[in-house]
């Protein structure tokens, strides 16, 4: 429709009421309904039914679970994320990645495995059909060129 926005899924998120700030060294198991923000240093778990929002002097060294989660800092660990991830310029991912959907932006810095699927730990594909019909799939041979 005319003038009507696309709205994305991290602009629906929650409110943000859940916020480590720089400076701050938290060590331990933190569970919010809300957005989290983290400027600081986490060390643990973090559980959110929304966003993890890690700032570009934030650190978390852990397990990490949300719907979406935002990385600008450093994130060492595992990540299951049910909608998506995104790993913005400058930032360091160090891990294990589960998520349904992963934005790497030019400039950071991926060292680990990514598993993709629906965010819920299965595949998008049934029983590697994906890989199947990529590269089990019959080639058609094309015919060489004739010289003249």
């Amino acid at each position: 429709m005319l003038g009507k926005k696309e709205v994305d899924e991290f602009d629906r998120s929650g409110d943000l009421n859940t916020f480590i700030g720089k400076g701050t060294y938290f060590e331990g198991t933190v569970k919010v309904q809300s957005s989290i923000r983290v400027d600081g240093q986490i060390k643990g778990r973090i559980t959110t039914s929304d966003t993890l929002i890690v700032g570009k002097e934030g650190e978390v060294d852990g397990e990490v679970s949300a719907k979406n989660a935002i990385i600008g800092g450093k994130v060492r660990g595992k990540i299951h994320a049910t909608g998506r991830v995104m790993l913005e310029a400058q930032s360091l991912f160090q891990g294990e990645l589960q998520t349904a959907k992963l934005v790497i932006n030019e400039g950071a810095f991926f060292d680990g495995v990514c598993s993709m699927g629906q965010g819920d730990g299965k595949s998008a594909f049934k029983d590697g059909e994906g890989a199947k019909s990529l590269l089990g799939a019959p080639q058609k041979s094309m015919p060489m060129p004739q010289k003249r």
